[in-house]
C-alpha cells in the first residue's frame, strides 16, 4: 500500500488528525511518510494549513500541498472565486505517484467528503484514487446521523470500483451517548467494511510527543498500529434493555 488515499464523510469530522495518526503509526514503524494535501481552502497563505498540522503531530514526514485559496469553500468554487487554476485529479496522481517513489507511504488528504468538486470538469478526489488505483480509508464521526453518511460513502466508492480499506472515528467522545456506542458495532455493517480506528476526543490538542506515542495506539494492524476492533467494540457496547421487567 504505497498510497493511501484518506477522505471523510463530511467536514469536520477529523480527517487532518486522523492522517496525523496514521502518519505517526507508520513512522513508529520504521516507515517512512509523505503527506499531500490536494487542496487547502479556507486560509491565507502565511498560515499552516493541514499538512503543516500533520508534520506537526506526527514529526518526521514530507509534507506537501498542491494549491491554496482562501475562501472556505469547496476547491472548485474557491479557486474559480479567487482567479486561480484549480487542481485536477491527473495533477494529484502524478503528484502522489512522484512522493511514492522516494517514501514508503504517502497519504493523499482529500477536502470534505469524497465528492467534493476540483474543477470546473466535476473532478473529485474520487477520480485521483482510481488514477493512483489507491485503496481509500473513510474517516467518520461517531454520533447520531454516521449512519447515512457513511453508508452513502462506501456505496459511492464500491459504485465507482474503489477499494474501501476501512474506517476511522475520527473523534471518539470522553461520554459517548447510546447512539455512538452502537454505532461502533453498525459502521463496519453499513459500510461493509471493517473499523480500523478510533481517535480519542480532543487528540489533536496533545502535545506533538505524547500525540506520537499512543497514535499506534488509535489505528489498527493494517495502519501499523496495534488498536484492537473487538475489544474496543466489547467495551463500548451498550447494555441491552429489557423494556423495564424486573
Amino acid at each position: 500500500m504505497p498510497v493511501l488515499v484518506i477522505t471523510g464523510t463530511g467536514t469536520e469530522v477529523g480527517k487532518t488528525i486522523t492522517t496525523a495518526a496514521v502518519a505517526a503509526a507508520a513512522l513508529a514503524a520504521g516507515r517512512t511518510v509523505a503527506v499531500l494535501k490536494a487542496a487547502q481552502t479556507g486560509l491565507r497563505p502565511d498560515e499552516r494549513g493541514d499538512a503543516d498540522e500533520v508534520a506537526r503531530l506526527a514529526g518526521a514526514v514530507t509534507a506537501t500541498e498542491l494549491a491554496r485559496f482562501p475562501e472556505p469553500l469547496a476547491p472548485g468554487t474557491a479557486a474559480r472565486r479567487a482567479g486561480l487554476a484549480p487542481v485536477h485529479p491527473p495533477e494529484i496522481a502524478e503528484a502522489a505517484q512522484k512522493l511514492a517513489t522516494e517514501h514508503d507511504l504517502v497519504l493523499v488528504e482529500g477536502a470534505g467528503g469524497l465528492l467534493v468538486r476540483f474543477d470546473a470538469e466535476g473532478g473529485t478526489l474520487a477520480d485521483a484514487a482510481r488514477l493512483l488505483a489507491a485503496p481509500v480509508l473513510v474517516v467518520t464521526s461517531a454520533g447520531l446521523g454516521t449512519l447515512n453518511t457513511t453508508e452513502l460513502t462506501a456505496r459511492e466508492l464500491r459504485s465507482q470500483g474503489l477499494d474501501l480499506l476501512g474506517l476511522v472515528i475520527g473523534s471518539w467522545p470522553n461520554s459517548p451517548d447510546l447512539a455512538s456506542r452502537c454505532n461502533v458495532a453498525d459502521l463496519p455493517e453499513v459500510a461493509g467494511a471493517p473499523l480500523l480506528g478510533a481517535l480519542p476526543e480532543g487528540a489533536g490538542a496533545l502535545a506533538p510527543a505524547d500525540f506520537r506515542a499512543a497514535a499506534p495506539s488509535w489505528v489498527g494492524p493494517r495502519l501499523d498500529g496495534a488498536w484492537d476492533a473487538e475489544g474496543f467494540q466489547g467495551r463500548k457496547a451498550p447494555p441491552s434493555w429489557d423494556g423495564g421487567a424486573s
